[in-house]
C-alpha cells in the first residue's frame, strides 16, 4: 500500500469516490455535508493498494495547526495498517509545512485508533453530521512525523 498526495483531477476524483463510499453510503452522512467549501484549500491524499484506491484523507492548515479531515478507509481494507499509513502521510506533510501540531475531529468509534497513534482527546463530545465526535490533538516530533 502507498499513500500519495493527489495532484491531478483523477486522483482528486478517486479521493472523493472513497469518501462518498465511506461517509455517504456506509455512514449515511448527508451528501451535501461531505463535500464542502474547504476542498480547494486542502491537501488531498489517496491510499492505493496496488492501483486500486482504498482510502482517502484531506489536510488543512487551521490557525497554525495541521487539521486532519475526512480520513477514511474502505471496510475491506481496514485493520491492516491502511489508516496508520494515511495518518503518517498527513503528519509528514504537516511537519514539512513547518507545523508541529495535528488536530482532528474523531468519530467516537475511531478514538481507540487515534489513541494508538498518540492522539489525546481535547474536548467534550459533540455532534457532527449526526455522528458523535471529539476533538483530538497530537504534538508531532521534529523527525518528520514518525512515531
Amino acid at each position: 500500500m502507498i499513500v500519495i498526495e493527489a495532484d491531478n483531477q483523477r486522483e482528486q476524483e478517486e479521493a472523493y469516490l472513497i469518501r462518498h463510499k465511506v461517509f455517504v453510503d456506509e455512514q449515511n452522512v448527508p451528501e451535501h455535508l461531505e463535500i464542502d467549501e474547504h476542498e480547494s484549500d486542502a491537501y488531498h491524499f489517496v491510499l492505493y493498494d496496488k492501483d486500486k484506491p482504498m482510502g482517502a484523507a484531506r489536510l488543512r492548515v487551521v490557525e497554525g495547526t495541521g487539521k486532519a479531515e475526512r480520513v477514511c478507509v474502505l471496510s475491506s481494507c481496514r485493520k491492516n495498517g491502511a489508516g496508520r499509513l494515511l495518518m503518517e502521510a498527513l503528519e509528514k506533510k504537516v511537519t514539512a509545512l513547518g507545523f508541529d501540531t495535528m488536530t482532528l475531529h474523531a468519530q467516537l468509534t475511531a478514538v481507540p485508533f487515534y489513541k494508538k497513534l498518540r492522539y489525546s482527546v481535547t474536548s467534550d463530545q459533540f455532534m457532527d453530521a449526526g455522528i458523535p465526535h471529539v476533538e483530538m490533538k497530537k504534538t508531532l516530533p521534529r523527525n518528520g512525523g514518525r512515531t
